[in-house]
């Protein structure tokens, strides 16, 4: 007797491909209609690959937290974001990952990453200094490179401006590379084997030979300078990671560090620049709340560059970041999992083998979390109302026990690099065509963002021995 496991309603998709051409047309609005559409619960078919959409914290709370070990990465993520970022903690599973989990949160302790607020706001002064004559940037590419410097300099102590230029360069020409293709293989749903001469394959094996070169050669001066095995403490963040050892008293191989970093140098770059370039976007396009942040920068900083201590008194900006990420959260979505054993969520039985799909941009665009939420408010973010929010109902970070590893991280520099540039400049939209987004490994403007700079002239005087802290 055959059984038939009642699956939850979703989209009606031809017996070839499934849904897969409506999905691959705009994969944020395909999954968050459904959702609008079909409740709490979908399922769909991508060609062969039979999916399951999650649209409640609660259901995603069963499979990222309390069902967690019934799910693993699925085999296309790995396949894909493998190649491009080894075995680290984004594409790990289980102890391993664990284990790795373990060995890299020091790094991230918040008296280590506070100590980097200086050199953002240094590194976004630098950005700013050459922007002297220029009519318009691309706040793209402008923000991309800035968070370059930032993650080159806090992670392996290579300055972007001075003599180690070429070294964050190499890396972050061979990361952009490997992530390009990366894009490319999610677009046709498959990667062949690296031995295959395409064009692409070609292209990863040669970025990923030179991040690997200059990587090791980085790693090994490190070694040099060992005392008794281990190696001096130089504040960034690679000399934690080989300080860190396990339970067993094991440090991590010199291949586990390239993955680390690999990791931590794509989350931290990308990510971040796609956080900002979507915020000034939506500060152009509404001007009552530029005036409100210029307002509180005066206010607070009055003139002065920002600083550590000035974030707290900073409430609003940080805000505007929060609403900028529920709008674009630049990791739309998670890695799918793949169900290793029958789990039963929301009713339904989701079968061995099958994929699941948990997306914060479907997420944070739900009507019964977010009034309105289509619109702009940063102003919702109140404290009161965050923690009446579920815990799944917001989640640009993802969640969960794989919840991002440099969150703060990524908070602290997002509202230091908005201060220290909304407090001198102005960014008006400049140019006519539509801005959209290109959902990728990350949520990407999808041609850039031309945009104007005006200085701005502000009667507020810097006020001597003032501390707002």
């Amino acid at each position: 007797m055959i059984m038939t496991i009642k699956r939850p309603s979703g989209p009606k998709g031809n017996l070839l491909l499934g849904n897969l051409p409506q999905f691959s047309e705009d994969e944020p609005t395909f999954l968050l209609e459904n959702v609008k559409k079909y409740g709490d619960i979908v399922y769909f078919r991508l060609a062969h690959v039979h999916t399951y959409l999650l649209g409640h914290p609660d259901l995603i709370r069963e499979v990222l937290v309390t069902q967690r070990h019934k799910f693993e990465k699925a085999p296309l993520d790995k396949q894909i974001l493998g190649k491009f970022l080894g075995n680290g903690l984004l594409t790990s599973d289980g102890d391993f990952h664990r284990r790795q989990r373990r060995l890299a949160q020091p790094a991230f302790h918040s008296k280590r990453i506070h100590n980097y607020a200086e050199v953002m706001v240094d590194y976004a002064n630098q950005l700013m200094d050459g922007w002297e004559g220029k009519a318009t940037v691309d706040i793209t590419e402008e923000m991309m490179h800035l968070t370059m410097l930032i993650v080159s300099k806090t992670l392996f102590d290579a300055d972007g401006i001075t003599g180690s230029g070429d070294t964050a360069a190499a890396i972050s020409n061979a990361m952009h590379n490997l992530q390009a293709v990366s894009n490319r293989d999610y677009q046709r749903g498959f990667s062949l084997p690296n031995w295959v001469p395409t064009a692409d394959n070609r292209l990863r094996n040669k970025a990923a030979a030179q991040f690997n070169q200059v990587m090791d050669q980085i790693i090994a001066e490190r070694r040099k300078t060992a005392v008794n095995g281990q190696v001096a403490d130089t504040g960034d963040l690679l000399s934690m990671l080989m300080l860190s050892v396990d339970e067993d008293g094991e440090f991590m191989d010199d291949k586990q560090l390239r993955d680390e970093v690999a990791t931590l140098f794509a989350a931290g770059h990308e990510t971040t620049s796609n956080a900002l370039s979507w915020t000034w976007y939506l500060l152009s396009q509404h001007p009552e709340v530029e005036a409100k942040l210029h307002a509180e920068l005066d206010s607070v900083l009055a003139g002065r560059q920002p600083t550590l201590a000035d974030l707290p008194n900073l409430p609003y900006s940080l805000q505007i970041i929060k609403e900028s990420m529920r709008l674009y959260p630049p990791a739309w979505i998670l890695n799918g999992r793949l169900a290793l054993e029958d789990a039963e969520i929301g009713g339904y039985t989701i079968p061995k083998g099958s994929t699941v799909f948990v997306s914060p941009y479907v997420m944070h665009h739900l009507p019964q979390y977010f009034d309105d939420p289509e619109a702009f408010k940063p102003e919702r973010f109140t404290p009161q109302f965050e923690k009446s929010l579920p815990k799944f109902a917001y989640m640009p970070f993802g969640g969960g026990v794989r919840i991002c590893i440099g969150n703060a991280f990524a908070m602290m520099e997002a509202q230091l690099i908005l201060a220290t540039i909304a407090q001198k400049y102005q960014l008006a939209l400049a140019q006519t065509d539509p801005v959209r987004y290109n959902a990728q490994i990350t949520l990407t403007p999808e041609n850039g963002i031309q945009m104007q700079m005006t200085e701005r002239e502000t009667a507020v005087t810097p006020t001597p021995e003032r501390a707002f802290a």
